[in-house]
């Protein structure tokens, strides 16, 4: 949870998570605060706890930060500081491994700064990127936005942009990208044997596109066709 060390980034799919979501009065996590985090337990794929807190960010949230995620200061203006709120968060979250949309270079920077603010020490708790996961998946894509990945899947993007609307439709999301990343895995490592010399033969990229080409050169020549 607490430690010395920050937890490493994991591109896989595991049934047991949190996932969780930020949002905050900008987009900095040099200057801007946390208004709202969010997060769901997941057990074998299936979410069994929720966690939810506005927070008091101790200053005005610009109009900007408002109308994308429809926190207001007068929502906030009764809830707790980060500060208060955070070990809570910790408390929910435990020793699983974090999971979530973009984390790695947006949420995670807030969580490890203000870990290091009010306890000095990191988060060591690993975590996954479902971007990166997605980028696994849909590596033709352009865009792999949490709502694009949603509509791709027929997920409702009602509420996108509150903390814990976006952590219920990412795990959904999570889930059933995680039998599309099983099928690239599975692309990537699947194996033929030559049937002319049993050498294994290998993926390689030709003039004409993608051919299996034995291993056993420069003794067997034999290529095959995708």
């Amino acid at each position: 949870m607490l430690g010395k060390k920050k937890g490493k980034q994991r591109n896989e799919y595991v049934p047991d998570y949190v996932l969780y979501d930020l949002e905050t009065t900008g987009i900095s996590s040099l200057y801007d605060e946390v208004i709202e985090i969010s997060a769901v337990k997941v057990r074998n794929g299936k979410i069994v706890d929720e966690f939810s807190e506005l927070v008091n960010p101790g200053r005005h949230i610009p109009y900007a930060a408002s109308k994308v995620n429809n926190i207001s200061d007068k929502m906030v203006e009764k809830a707790l500081t980060f500060e208060k709120v955070l070990p809570e968060f910790l408390a929910f979250v435990g020793d699983d491994l974090l999971a979530g949309h973009n984390i790695a270079s947006f949420d995670m920077k807030f969580l490890y700064r203000d870990c290091e603010k009010y306890f000095g020490q990191t988060l060591t708790n690993d975590y996954i990127d479902t971007l990166a996961i997605a980028k696994q998946c849909f590596p033709e894509w352009k865009h792999r936005r949490l709502g694009d990945l949603a509509e791709h899947y027929g997920i409702s993007t009602n509420g996108a942009h509150r903390a814990l609307a976006d952590c219920r439709m990412n795990q959904q999301v999570f889930e059933l990208m995680a039998e599309e990343l099983k099928e690239t895995v599975n692309k990537q490592t699947e194996m033929k044997i030559c049937p002319r010399c049993g050498c294994t033969l290998k993926k390689r990229n030709g003039r004409f596109g993608e051919f299996w080409g034995c291993t056993g050169f420069p003794d067997c020549r034999y290529t095959e066709n995708i």
